[in-house]
């Protein structure tokens, strides 16, 4: 009876064996050739973050990220492949990746948000944005925040999901800038002498790239001036010289040659509480 046993036994095992050596043959063969093109996957993606000039501090990172998916993804196949029940196993690790998901639901933003503007660079380290209502120049690109300086020296950290999903003005994309001025003058001055006096002061600077074609036009006939919109395209790092230098330039020369800068004004006219409407009679007691 105990050698009838061990006879089933042997047989059992010899069945097992088999049935499962063969897939554990397979399995370890897929794991080996799915590891290699894992590799070569990765190192595919590597060079091309690299080629499209990524910051090189997210290369490693997103590499190091689709690795380690792939490999999960791979030994779950082989897994089934064994015949290891893996369905229990996926929802469990789904389970909690959905909780993980909520829980850092901000912060997986700000990831993406970071990823996003490593990746598609709407602008770079050292450019001048504006965006979530700043205006600033860019300091660093973090992959959860990204690190700015205004003007006044103050660091502004932004969040990387709401900066990328607003809208964001760059200010450094192209060489040059148009610089735009306003000046106002009176009704009574005389508009050709102040066309004049605005060409001399503004695009006889050597500093103004489009000084040969001058933008200077009688805007609009406000209220109290008559408004003249003038533009000059300058080089970045000339905008703020220009603008504020050219300024004070043309009140200097508007003052030199009798050109008025009206105050904001209004005509009253006084009645008389009888219907008098003529001008300057004196109000009514009240």
């Amino acid at each position: 009876m105990e050698d009838f046993n061990l006879m089933e036994s042997l047989d059992s095992l010899k069945e097992l064996a088999l049935l499962y050596i063969p897939k554990l043959l397979l399995a370890v063969l897929t794991l080996i050739i799915g590891l290699w093109i894992i590799g070569k996957l990765v190192g595919g993606i590597k060079n091309a973050l690299t080629k499209r000039d990524v910051d090189p501090s997210l290369v490693p990172f997103l590499s190091g990220l689709l690795k380690a998916l792939f490999i999960v993804m791979l030994v779950i196949s082989v897994a089934s492949m064994v015949g290891i029940a893996t369905t229990s196993f996926v929802a469990v690790l789904g389970a909690a990746g959905l909780a993980i998901g909520l829980a850092l639901q901000g912060s997986l933003a700000n990831f993406a948000g970071g990823v996003l503007i490593l990746l598609l660079k709407p602008f770079r380290v050292g450019d001048v944005i504006e965006a979530q209502g700043v205006i600033a120049s860019v300091t660093e690109i973090q992959i959860f925040h990204t690190v700015l300086k205004s003007y006044d020296k103050k660091t502004i950290i932004i969040p990387n999901g709401p900066l990328y999903n607003d809208k964001i003005i760059n200010y450094s994309t192209e060489p040059n800038r148009t610089v735009e001025w306003v000046f106002g003058v009176g009704y009574d001055d005389d508009i050709d002498k102040v066309k004049q006096v605005i060409k001399e002061v503004i695009f006889t600077d050597e500093r103004i790239i489009d000084r040969d074609t001058p933008y200077l036009k009688l805007s609009e006939m406000a209220d109290s001036s008559v408004n003249f919109k003038v533009r000059g395209l300058v080089s970045q790092g000339d905008f703020w010289d220009v603008y504020f230098e050219k300024l004070e330039a043309i009140k200097k020369a508007f003052d030199a040659n009798d050109i008025n800068i009206p105050y904001p004004q209004v005509d009253a006219h006084i009645f008389q509480a009888n219907g008098n409407n003529n001008p300057g009679s004196s109000a009514p007691n009240v």
